[in-house]
């Protein structure tokens, strides 16, 4: 039973709606739910033998929700000078072979999800491993750590090295077995996750649909789409029979309001349509689509054609886990595309880090904002002594100005505290430059 006092900055409503900022904000906590969001007299009033923990050093908002972040890539960050096809074969793909060793996944498994909770990442949906010993691996780490996740193992038959291939009959065996043993198990999900249509063949897709089940189970499906111009025309190349990449999944009943496709920088005017009708959401990883050349991500086409938008770090082919970051680099993408950009505001882009994801995953009534009868999910950024952060924020004109330079400036050494459903699960501790960090020296 807890009153946490903070400036609190939220998007509950709809894209485009703007912020709600208070201030001096008691938010009531009880067994990991919001009770109350008031003012601190009130709530001292109403809830008189409550703890009070004083957060008004920083900002508090609600727990980031990533929509596209690969598992196995942690280890892989920062290869530059490749474009995507390139990047999967020399560098992504060989670490995720490395994964078939369950051990060495297990420390991959705790090095990512280290990083996600770090950087703010309260929720995710996660690309897995091609393995199922490294997906367990995954699960089994993430209910330790508290996160709220989903994930699955990844399916491909066909193009992609050998060891990461399956057989249609081989993976609808091992993705029952996962989806039974972690869907629904406390904050734990799965997801049907077929690489892309390239690495999947026609009678692989229909297994995705298979292990989908019925839709009142809730597993969600994951996948990418339309992400690099020579992607593309291979997969056409591939499914003569297609329309477009869409069609590939949606022939296979796969396109739905439970599907997240990752990228979607080349869509068609009709892939934009089928997914708007569909209520399938795009995952926008902005770094990733820069760094390795794949385009300028055409939001105000999605907006328009009423597709839904969150946010994705990418991760191996991104720049890191910080959805801050990649809140930036999206409002950049908007700004580089002049008139046919989307004029976002520092409060849409809290939205697309947190009420977009939350609705993307069939979260929304339970995270994505900090309202009465939501989960705590939340993330406390306390700029760091000398950072020009800590220099520039008390100078903001309002809440908004203030939100525009956290999302500006902030970074994972702004994170002082993360919670899940109330339960803190992230407190970083000042390691001694040139010191062992902490779990060194335990």
């Amino acid at each position: 039973m807890t009153i946490f006092r903070a400036t609190v900055l939220d998007t509950p409503g709809a894209l485009g709606d703007g912020l709600r900022a208070d201030e001096d904000c008691a938010i009531v906590v009880h067994d990991g739910v919001v009770v109350a969001r008031t003012d601190p007299a009130t709530a001292r009033g109403a809830y008189p033998g409550d703890d009070v923990v004083d957060l008004r050093d920083g900002i508090l908002l609600p727990g980031l929700v990533d929509t596209h972040v690969h598992f196995p890539q942690v280890r892989i960050i920062g290869g530059l000078g490749m474009s995507l096809l390139t990047w999967l074969r020399d560098r992504a793909l060989p670490e995720e072979a490395r994964l078939a060793d369950t051990e060495y996944a297990r420390g991959v498994a705790r090095d990512f999800l280290r990083c996600l909770v770090g950087s703010g990442t309260t929720t995710a949906l996660v690309f897995g491993s091609h393995f199922a010993g490294a997906v367990d691996a995954l699960f089994a780490e993430a209910e330790h750590t508290g996160l709220r996740l989903t994930s699955g193992m990844v399916l491909s038959d066909r193009i992609l090295r050998p060891e990461l291939l399956q057989t249609p009959e081989a993976a609808l065996a091992a993705g029952q077995t996962l989806a039974e043993r972690w869907h629904g198990r406390g904050r734990l999900r799965y997801a049907v996750t077929p690489r892309f249509s390239l690495s999947t063949t026609a009678e692989m897709l229909a297994v995705c649909a298979e292990l989908m089940g019925d839709p009142a189970e809730g597993r969600l499906f994951t996948s990418h789409l339309n992400e690099n111009q020579e992607e593309v025309a291979e997969v056409l190349g591939l499914f003569p029979g297609s329309r477009h990449y869409v069609d590939t999944y949606d022939r296979h009943g796969l396109v739905t309001e439970r599907s997240v496709l990752a990228h979607n920088v080349h869509p068609t005017d009709h892939e934009l349509e089928v997914l708007g009708a569909a209520g399938a959401t795009i995952a926008h990883c902005p770094s990733s689509n820069a760094a390795l050349g794949s385009g300028l991500f055409p939001l105000r086409r999605h907006l328009d054609a009423g597709v839904r938008v969150a946010l994705g770090s990418d991760v191996g082919a991104g720049t890191g886990f910080c959805l801050l970051k990649e809140g930036l680099q999206a409002y950049f993408v908007q700004q580089l595309l002049g008139a046919r950009g989307y004029p976002l505001t520092a409060a849409d882009l809290l939205h697309l880090a947190t009420r977009s994801g939350a609705t993307a995953l069939g979260l929304g009534d339970e995270v994505g904002d900090l309202s009465p009868g939501r989960q705590f999910d939340a993330v406390w950024v306390r700029p760091q002594p000398g950072g020009t952060l800590r220099t520039v924020l008390p100078h903001a004109a309002d809440p908004t100005d203030a939100l525009g330079r956290l999302i500006s400036l902030g970074s994972p050494a702004d994170i002082s505290a993360v919670w899940v459903g109330g339960q803190q699960i992230h407190t970083p501790r000042p390691v001694p430059v040139g010191g062992a960090s902490p779990q060194e020296a335990s």
